[in-house]
């Protein structure tokens, strides 16, 4: 069967405030990609649309925007990882023959309602994701050793890859010290320990192989794809908080599709929605063993977050897992200016949602 592409790739700048809506910030990247376009004389036969907003019909109203009359028009939602489950559904309508061509946009809002999870009534009052995000870090600290600063490296990693990205909310570097020093706001999670939610959106459009060389000369092919859902509801993701189940077993479906293995990636996306997090994801993805994930931060042989992950970018909810997408196609193409990354192959993106109950992972080339 044909295999799918990544075309064309758009991201607009994160932002704290915005007087545009949200039909209006979806359309900025998906207009950067139609222009691109003209040559090809696209027909894009399918629109998806993945936000945590309430917006009614807004895949079918961005459409209209652009000027387009797809065939499919949709809106996703699965939280924090709706951005990769939207890409997955595109490459599952054109796998299938059903479409040619799609595109996919996430875009979101700074109050948005998905930033808490008030229907998990496991959580108690604590609906927060900071809460969990706490409980996981106390877990791995007791059984693994792991240290407040080792958590503090890997916001200040990321703050200074995001120096290199005129796209991202934050451009100014900071220590470990300024972590440790910011406000303490649940033991043991600090200010800069966490991302920050945001307004912002991205674009990708896929196709099949056949119609790929319309639009580029460099597609970016989906290898591998893996999924997992744990549950909605925090009291049943897990009975070891020391690891991300769903993240676990997504990783090993996805590298099992793609055929490869995790020291054959050569740039990885993941989603550090928490210092603690991203630390989690190295060893369950299976970049480093586990318990080690404390001491991996300071590593170089693997480019991890180059855009300066959800810590120094920002976290637009429904637009993160696209964005991270496209700073993989990117940087696979040799096109991410000064963020770079030399001998790029294959690219691994890590997307998640409310405390890990959901992981899904691409793997492209």
């Amino acid at each position: 069967m044909s295999r799918i592409a990544i075309v064309d790739e758009s991201t607009s700048e994160f932002t704290k405030d915005t007087s545009l809506s949200l039909q209006q910030l979806a359309c900025e990247p998906c207009r950067t990609i139609m222009l691109n376009s003209r040559e090809a004389d696209v027909k894009i036969d399918a629109v998806i649309l993945s936000t945590t907003s309430d917006i009614q019909y807004g895949s079918t109203i961005i459409s209209e925007y652009l000027g387009i009359k797809p065939t499919i028009s949709q809106r996703l939602d699965n939280l924090c990882n709706s951005g990769t489950n939207a890409i997955v559904s595109a490459y599952s309508l054109i796998k299938s023959g059903f479409c040619k061509t799609a595109l996919v946009v996430g875009a979101d809002m700074k109050q948005t309602k998905g930033s808490r999870l008030t229907w998990d009534v496991s959580r108690g009052s604590f609906t927060s994701p900071i809460y969990w995000a706490a409980i996981f870090a106390k877990a791995h600290m007791r059984k693994y050793g792991t240290t407040e600063e080792q958590m503090a490296s890997v916001a200040v990693k990321n703050r200074k890859s995001a120096c290199l990205n005129q796209n991202a909310l934050f451009r100014k570097k900071i220590t470990v010290n300024d972590v440790m020093n910011s406000k303490k706001l649940v033991e043991p999670i600090k200010l800069l320990d966490c991302s920050n939610i945001c307004n912002g959106a991205s674009a990708i459009l896929l196709t099949n192989e056949d119609e790929a060389e319309q639009y580029t000369d460099r597609p970016v092919w989906i290898e591998g794809i893996g999924s997992s859902v744990e549950a909605a509801s925090f009291g049943n993701v897990s009975s070891n908080l020391s690891y991300i189940q769903s993240t676990r077993k997504a990783s090993n479906m996805a590298f099992a599709m793609a055929n490869l293995k995790p020291k054959q990636i050569d740039i990885v996306e993941l989603h550090d929605a928490f210092t603690i997090m991203e630390i989690l994801a190295y060893e369950d993805l299976g970049l480093c063993e586990k318990g080690e994930g404390g001491k991996f931060v300071s590593q170089q042989s693997i480019a991890i977050n180059p855009r300066g992950g959800l810590l120094g970018t920002g976290h637009p909810l429904g637009a993160t897992g696209v964005a991270q997408t496209v700073e993989i196609c990117q940087q696979l193409k040799g096109k991410a200016g000064k963020r770079q990354i030399k001998r790029c192959n294959n690219g691994l993106v890590h997307n998640m949602s409310a405390a890990g109950s959901s992981s899904l992972v691409l793997i492209l080339s």
